[in-house]
């Protein structure tokens, strides 16, 4: 007798758990669309996207650890336009180390856009110091084949210690350079400015602490983007993706430390990549693996 009140208990539970789990599916299949995959084998490692500002429809990605010295220019659908390839570090084998994330945003010279590629993973937590590439904006990588580049290069170190991070963005309006940790119960906010001394090793400035709820190594943070207005913040995880909005003109280190939009998100092999589009009004999301699905999302009514 009890095991059949058990029973319908139980029963009715578990059957209300997966409707809920299958609307929720069919939720978030509603809120995104897959434009297009990554069509070369070349871009087998994907960690990070971001628009480009002067070629619309065109985005940059790149691979991490133990590619060498280059990225990508790709269309929305994932198509390959141009490689391109630079000379990185002489003293690492490949010319760079772990490149995690990459960002579009100003730099030194007015009404000019730049690429910000960041060498700044670190597994190990041993690196004396971390590198960005900044390299101009060029119309021609709409459709450049495979080409050269030449750099800045911005070479940075943490205040208090060496950290692994996997997320970079670049705020337009306080011209600033966000690095955020990536492993840890909680995780940490550092800014640089946008255009440093040339040949200095600048130190970081530690801003604040992030905590994210979940499971290690789900919760740990591998992307994050500023949109090209500065107004809003997306920061992803392996399962999860956060959003905020920026009140006037605060830093947005205080942003950050609000309590986040948790936005609609569509498990990926291992995502560690997101990136705005050109006129803010949604986003991309692709992950490591050959031929990785890229997928659209529209961001919430302003």
């Amino acid at each position: 007798m009890v095991r059949k009140r058990a029973l319908k208990i139980v029963v009715p539970l578990v059957a209300l758990f997966f409707v809920a789990a299958f609307a929720k599916h069919r939720f978030i299949d509603g809120k995104i669309q897959q434009v297009g995959t990554l069509k070369s084998r070349d871009m087998d490692e994907t960690s990070g996207i971001a628009a480009s500002a002067v070629n619309p429809g065109l985005y940059y990605v790149h691979n991490d650890s133990g590619d060498s010295s280059r990225f990508f220019a790709i269309t929305e659908s994932g198509e390959l336009k141009s490689t391109i390839k630079f000379k990185g570090d002489p003293k690492e084998p490949l010319g760079v180390r772990d490149c995690e994330d990459i960002a579009v945003g100003p730099g030194p010279v007015k009404r000019k856009s730049y690429v910000y590629l960041g060498d700044i993973g670190d597994n190990s937590a041993n690196r004396k110091f971390i590198t960005i590439y900044r390299f101009a904006e060029n119309k021609h990588w709409q459709n450049a084949g495979k080409t050269e580049a030449t750099p800045a290069v911005i070479n940075l170190r943490y205040p208090d210690g060496a950290w692994d991070a996997e997320s970079l963005a670049i705020d337009p309006l306080d011209k600033l350079i966000y690095i955020i940790t990536k492993r840890g119960d909680s995780v940490r906010v550092y800014t640089s400015p946008l255009v440093p001394p040339a040949g200095d090793t600048v130190t970081l400035t530690f801003r604040a602490r992030l905590f994210f709820a979940g499971l290690k190594p789900f919760k740990w943070i591998t992307a994050a983007d500023i949109s090209p207005g500065g107004k809003q913040i997306l920061v992803r995880s392996y399962e999860k993706v956060y959003y905020w909005q920026r009140r006037g003109t605060e830093p947005l280190w205080v942003t950050l430390q609000r309590e986040p939009e948790e936005l609609p998100y569509k498990l990926e092999r291992q995502g560690e990549a997101i990136g705005f589009t050109a006129d803010g009004e949604g986003y991309l999301t692709t992950s490591e693996g050959v031929y990785a699905p890229i997928y659209y999302y529209k961001l919430p009514a302003q």
